[in-house]
């Protein structure tokens, strides 16, 4: 009872830290590549730090075979990441947070491609509330019509879902691995692969750096290791249920640091996103 206790607080701090990390990305104000690489850069200090801590930075802790697939992991991460965030300047925080949740559907229909799961009924209809709630949220845009940039912002979070529900696709490949290496290896890769994109747009200012480490340090290697934590103690559907304050916080965050109010029809469409992907 106490690790289930725990492990929901663990849970519930990973998805408000999770939930303001569009806020920084915004007042970076930074391309999203740059912004991509330095996460990875301080967040993969971070978990090796963590990794030999826990003891696994062990020669040949792993093959050829599972680096290779947590490379691909990787390259699928970073894309996600650099799709994210590119869309919170175009659509906002709030509607990229929802749009980017349909990801569990995505990460459905991958896997009644590629691993020959079945697609019931039952998901099927959760998967259209779901694409529904997308429709709702791109023509309930408080200004009328949309515009260019804002429906480039929703297509940029649905291409972050899509390669976030890949990296999962792949990490199924690697049960055996462990988490925190994993993640080390995602990101030592998405800075390795960013690094000659970077350079070209490096901070200057001590603020920057600070909000830089933060989403390196706090949003990727304190959120990650608690999240992984979390998951180890409580039941999935605890992880369901408490995952809701990740879109929940970056609606409030995205209103209270930059002014950005969900209409009511792009409210609706949130809780049809985030009914549908709790089923």
């Amino acid at each position: 009872m106490q690790a289930k206790t725990g492990g929901a607080m663990q849970m519930t701090l990973a998805m408000v830290i999770s939930g303001t990390v569009g806020w920084p990305v915004v007042a970076l104000g930074l391309p999203a590549v740059t912004v991509v690489f330095w996460r990875c850069a301080f967040g993969a200090l971070a978990m090796l730090l963590v990794c030999a801590l826990l003891g696994q930075l062990k020669r040949g802790a792993l093959s050829r075979r599972q680096w290779g697939i947590a490379a691909l992991g990787g390259v699928a991460l970073v894309l996600n990441w650099t799709l994210l965030f590119a869309a919170y300047s175009q659509a906002s925080i709030a509607v990229a947070t929802v749009t980017y949740h349909v990801q569990p559907f995505m990460l459905v229909g991958l896997g009644a491609l590629f691993f020959g799961e079945r697609l019931t009924a039952n998901r099927l209809g959760w998967l259209l509330l779901a694409f529904g709630g997308v429709i709702l949220i791109v023509t309930g845009h408080s200004g009328g019509d949309p515009g260019a940039n804002y429906l480039l912002g929703v297509l940029m979070a649905l291409g972050a879902a899509l390669m976030y529900a890949i990296a999962a696709a792949i990490v199924k490949q690697l049960k055996t691995l462990p988490p925190q290496l994993l993640v080390l290896i995602q990101l030592s890769v998405g800075a390795v692969l960013l690094a000659p994109f970077a350079g070209f747009h490096t901070p200057a200012a001590p603020r920057d750096w600070l909000l830089l480490a933060t989403l390196g340090l706090v949003h990727t290697g304190l959120m990650s290791t608690l999240l992984y934590s979390a998951i180890q103690k409580i039941p999935t559907s605890l992880v369901g249920a408490l995952s809701f304050i990740y879109p929940a916080v970056a609606i409030v965050v995205d209103w209270a640091a930059f002014g950005h109010r969900l209409s009511l029809l792009q409210m609706l469409g949130t809780a049809a996103v985030l009914c549908a992907r709790q089923a």
